[in-house]
């Protein structure tokens, strides 16, 4: 049985770690936001959003008919639907309507999704390698992508954050005081949209609302505060990683699969404490 240190020497396990730490930050960010927004299944929108790019992107490759990066059209397909959900929360809409835009785009994307994967069936278990997720097969061109773009958005979020919770807790007043609020949904939209694509390499189209949302979901729970709530994801999210990962290591399970039921172990948890 390999020691811990062996462990860490190894470059797969080095980059799963990162991946893990870039991963919890971005559940710690885009998470909440989306959680305080009251549209955390958005997350699973563009998940499947993202998976229909991404086929059809293998599916133009594949064929020669265009070489785009299935991460590309992941994002292109992700951002073009958060824009479009964005521009539909505008003004009145009300939860419901936006629930039922939610949940149309979902089935649209989960059908665009299965039909571009039905055209690559000598192709396909690509597609099923984004779905699935592998943290141990990251590359190091995975992990630099995930490095840009954690930093963009991390650095967006922190900068227009009050922003952002002005628009997510009250809208009608941030209308009121002048806030462009249409502008800042669309941008915290695509911030969200970018985070599950890029997660979605790691961990895959399934479990990438696991770790956005229920880390999330716990530190809403047990903060205090919306600030604290950020910290406490966090280290949620960081702990479920780092334990799944070393599990799998060990017990050769999928380390997406135990990172999911570790962090879903500690939201049940959460309940049982009573939290808020």
């Amino acid at each position: 049985m390999p020691s811990v240190l062996d462990l860490l020497s190894n470059p797969f396990v080095l980059r799963a770690l990162i991946a893990v730490l870039l991963a919890s930050m971005l559940s710690a960010t885009t998470g909440n936001l989306t959680i305080f927004k009251g549209l955390s299944f958005f997350v699973a929108t563009i998940a499947h959003a993202a998976m229909a790019g991404a086929a059809l992107a293998i599916f133009l490759a594949s064929y020669g008919i265009y070489p785009l990066n299935p991460i590309i059209g992941g994002c292109l397909f992700g951002i073009t639907l958060s824009v479009l959900l964005g521009i539909a929360s505008k003004g009145t809409v009300s939860s419901e309507k936006l629930d039922a835009i939610t949940g149309i785009s979902f089935a649209l994307s989960m059908s665009l999704a299965i039909l571009f994967i039905s055209l690559i069936k000598e192709y396909a278990v690509q597609a099923w390698g984004l779905i699935m997720g592998d943290l141990l097969l990251l590359t190091m061109n995975d992990i630099l992508l995930m490095i840009i773009t954690s930093t963009i958005v991390v650095f967006l979020i922190i900068l227009l954050l009050r922003e952002f919770l002005f628009i997510s807790f009250d809208p009608e007043g941030a209308e009121a005081f002048g806030l462009k609020t249409s502008l800042y949904n669309v941008v915290m939209l695509t911030l969200v949209a970018l985070s599950v694509v890029v997660m979605m390499k790691a961990v895959g189209a399934i479990l990438v609302y696991v770790i956005m949302i229920i880390p999330a979901a716990t530190a809403n729970r047990i903060a205090r505060t919306p600030f604290s709530t950020v910290y406490i994801s966090f280290l949620v999210s960081l702990f479920s990683g780092v334990v799944g990962l070393i599990l799998a290591l060990y017990i050769d399970i999928a380390p997406s699969a135990l990172i999911g039921i570790i962090a879903t172990l500690i939201y049940l948890l959460s309940l049982i404490k009573g939290g808020k």
